[in-house]
């Protein structure tokens, strides 16, 4: 507890008399300091009590006097401590009005008194005030410690904290969703400063922000918890006022605990990242019972299920279109850190997936690679739905006015943001994990086609080919395979390209074809050799006959971005 001016009163050896504000001697002495000064205000931090003998000071005038009390007020002094005696036999009369008209304590201080000893009363005070608190918070980092050890971990950890600050605690993790809180209410209100979370988790690491709960009248302060530049979780701690000594300590030991136990060391995170990159290799080289081996009790049960292939990458990216060939840290000799590495939306897609899973108890293995995130998710669990809801998230605030950043890192108005494009197979088995890798890779490539965030393998092969066409080098192909049938038709000697679509829109019948167009089957029947000449193919090639379709349909109106 601070050490207060009614503390000083009731000190039995100084002697202290109270002259006015009588009603404010709660108030916390911070330090006690004698000064002379006209005007010490300058010198002044707050909560001072201010011992004077009016030496150079006009006490028994009443202007002066107001003035000056005034000036130590509103400059958070505490309380002024008058020597009697010294410099005037009483208190002034002056003096004493002024402290009871600006409600400032005014402390008669007796000749036998010596400052120094009012000075002493009050460090030893603030010393042992200040000895009680690093005790309380020593003895604090010895429960939460106990606590994080104990079977509960973080939910007692939490428990043991909220009680010390005689408030409430929450954590989240990395993906800003939260994991326990305590006492169990404060969840609901935990829950209310999500978009705070975001903000600070966007922040280098380490970062602490205040903010204030609009529903209550909490005093909220948010922790982010990590070693490294990117938080792996966030602990808020709510109180209705600022936090003391004692309270600060037991906060930071939660902070370092909580590290602790949700940040993995560097070297798991690289065994674990090397191991799955090594099952994931396994599974497209057609291996799956090594991969089983490998994989063990960490990535096992992903295997006894149904299981989705995820290929994700940052909108736009400087990648060429794929090849279809294994990724680069799954060749021989590769590594899941080659590349240009994972950038930020990948890092916040991954945490999205792993804290689904780990909430509800999945396995997951995600591989960062060359830019690109791999991610298996069993079929229908809940990080298959985290990662649906992530792209859809994604989409949905660039839709509301955000813009991917261009190739040179400027957006092109509005809010800069990332975007991401996502690939998901079939549901599939160690099996066929490199069929569902390619579906993942298909579906990846219709997704940047199509600026959608998400797009499933599913989708894919239920719709239309014709969007596929949409592909520049398609189109450089058709405008290629067409261009002689154009240029005739241009120097008005027939109309080949308009004869070809309509007879094999007829599946090569003349007279249907032949009444479309409006002219005599003989003569459709000219056109198409005329066709066969200029090409040098012929039209009772099956294969002809489909590239010649795909070419109109490819350079024809009906295809859309």
């Amino acid at each position: 507890m601070p050490h207060t001016l009614a503390s000083l009163v009731n000190h039995t050896a100084l002697k202290l008399t109270v002259l006015a504000g009588e009603d404010r001697l709660d108030a916390p002495v911070r330090w006690a300091h004698a000064s002379e000064l006209i005007d010490p205000v300058p010198y002044m931090e707050g909560g001072e009590l201010l011992l004077i003998t009016a030496l150079k000071l006009d006490a028994e005038d009443p202007e002066t006097a107001d003035r000056y009390v005034r000036r130590v007020a509103e400059a958070g002094v505490v309380g002024l401590g008058f020597a009697v005696g010294v410099n005037y036999e009483g208190v002034p009369e002056a003096l004493v009005d002024a402290a009871r008209r600006h409600h400032l304590p005014l402390l008669g201080v007796p000749r036998r008194t010596p400052f120094i000893a009012i000075s002493k009363a009050v460090s030893a005070a603030v010393a042992a005030d200040q000895y009680r608190a690093v005790t309380a918070g020593f003895e604090a980092q010895r429960e939460l410690t106990r606590a994080a050890l104990g079977a509960e971990g973080p939910a007692e950890l939490l428990a043991r904290l909220a009680s010390h600050l005689d408030g409430w605690a929450a954590l989240y993790d990395a993906s800003g969703a939260v994991v326990a809180a305590a006492p169990e209410w404060a969840a609901r209100r935990a829950a209310r400063l999500a978009e705070d979370v975001a903000r600070l988790r966007e922040r280098p690491a380490p970062a602490s922000s205040v903010v204030s709960d609009t529903d209550g009248d909490d005093r909220v302060e948010l922790q982010t918890l990590g070693t490294g530049r990117r938080a792996r979780g966030v602990l808020a701690v709510g109180t209705g006022a600022p936090l003391g000594t004692a309270e600060r300590y037991a906060v930071h030991s939660a902070v370092a605990l909580l590290t602790l136990t949700t940040e993995r060391s560097r070297a798991l995170q690289d065994a674990e990242q090397r191991l799955g990159a090594a099952v994931l290799k396994m599974l497209l080289a057609g291996e799956p019972d090594h991969a089983r081996a490998v994989a063990g009790r960490l990535y096992g049960g992903l295997l006894d299920a149904p299981f989705r292939m995820v290929v994700a990458e940052p909108v736009p990216s400087d990648d060429q279109p794929s090849s279809g060939k294994l990724p680069p840290a799954l060749e021989p000799g590769g590594s899941p850190s080659s590349g240009a590495g994972v950038v930020p939306v990948l890092d916040a897609l991954a945490d999205a997936v792993e804290s689904a899973a780990v909430r509800s108890g999945e396995a997951v293995l995600a591989v960062p690679d060359a830019g690109r995130l791999i991610v298996l998710v069993t079929d229908g669990g809940a990080a298959a739905d985290a990662c649906t809801a992530f792209a859809a998230a994604v989409e949905a605030r660039l839709g509301a006015g955000a813009r991917p950043r261009g190739r040179n890192g400027r957006s092109g108005g509005g809010r800069e943001t990332e975007g991401l494009a996502v690939g998901l197979s079939a549901p599939t088995g160690p099996m066929a994990a490199a069929n569902a890798y390619r579906q993942a890779e298909q579906a990846l490539s219709v997704a940047r086609r199509r600026g959608r965030a998400l797009v499933e393998h599913e989708d894919v092969a239920a719709g239309s080919v014709l969007p596929l066409l949409a592909d520049d080098a398609v189109r450089a192909f058709a405008d290629g395979l067409l261009r002689a049938l154009r240029e005739h038709d241009a120097t008005g000697r027939g109309d080949l390209v308009a004869s070809l679509r309509a007879w094999l829109a007829r599946h090569g019948q003349w007279d249907a074809a032949a009444a479309d167009l409006g002219v005599h089957r003989h003569t459709l029947r000219y056109r198409m050799r005329r066709v066969e000449e200029i090409l040098g193919r012929s039209l009772d090639d099956p294969d002809v006959r489909m590239e010649l379709w795909l070419a109109l349909k490819a350079t024809s109106s009906q295809v859309g971005e």
